[in-house]
């Protein structure tokens, strides 16, 4: 599918959109909601619809900005190594749900430049599952630390409830975290403590920045208004 790209005047900074994988995270909806968002901040906005334009090193060098939506797909190695190169150089790279820590699965290189992976996401009680994507929505609390009272991603935002997928995250301590959300004790569960996984994060790799948001299953989650705001920051933030 060709790429698309805005109108913007050529001065502007370069915001690259790499979208595509699984249909159930919505990746055309999702990043439709931001597209105007970052061309009002003065980014002209490529689309691309696979990985395949990562490979492009002299194009990336010009990238400011990449937001990624793509899930459960694969990375070619010489795809990869541009993104990296990329981000090492100062392109920030952000995202949301599994469009960005579900994204890679065949490269652990990956892992350790994003700073996590989707791991599960527990559902509801098993006689309550109808086998619809609604099984895995369940209530919990996105909470705030400390360190997201000052931080321009999260400043002003308090806890927050959501009824949407909770992820369970592999994930380490390099990450400055901002948000975290816990997955409670049940009596179906095979686990015997509370499990608290980062739902914010940002990361710092070379002279680029990362920033990650768990929530934003679907559109109906990242138009939620603390989500929403968080994205919206979280990609002016990471962006050169």
């Amino acid at each position: 599918m060709p790429s698309e790209a805005s109108t913007a005047p050529s001065s502007a900074r370069k915001a690259l959109v790499v979208r595509g994988g699984w249909d159930g995270h919505q990746p055309v909806e999702t990043t439709g909601l931001f597209i105007p968002f970052l061309e009002a901040n003065g980014f002209e906005v490529r689309i691309e619809e696979s990985s395949k334009v990562y490979a492009d090193a002299d194009y990336l060098a010009t990238v400011d900005l990449i937001v990624q939506t793509n899930t459960m797909t694969t990375i070619e190695p010489e795809e990869f190594a541009g993104l990296r190169l990329a981000v090492e150089n100062g392109t920030g790279l952000g995202g949301w749900h599994g469009g960005i820590a579900d994204s890679y699965r065949n490269n652990v290189d990956y892992l350790q430049l994003v700073g996590g992976q989707f791991a599960a996401h527990p559902g509801r009680q098993p006689d309550e599952r109808t086998g619809e994507q609604s099984d895995n929505y369940v209530p919990h609390t996105i909470h705030m630390l400390p360190a997201a009272a000052d931080h321009p991603i999260t400043a002003g935002i308090g806890d927050f409830e959501l009824v949407t997928e909770q992820y369970w995250v592999l994930h380490d301590d390099y990450n400055d975290v901002l948000a975290t959300t816990t997955q409670p004790v049940r009596p179906w569960d095979p686990w015997h403590r509370p499990v608290t996984s980062p739902a914010i994060w940002t990361r710092l790799w070379g002279k680029g920045r990362i920033f990650v948001s768990t929530p934003g299953h679907r559109i109906e989650v990242v138009e939620n208004p603390n989500v929403r705001t968080i994205i919206e920051r979280g990609l002016l933030w990471a962006a050169r």
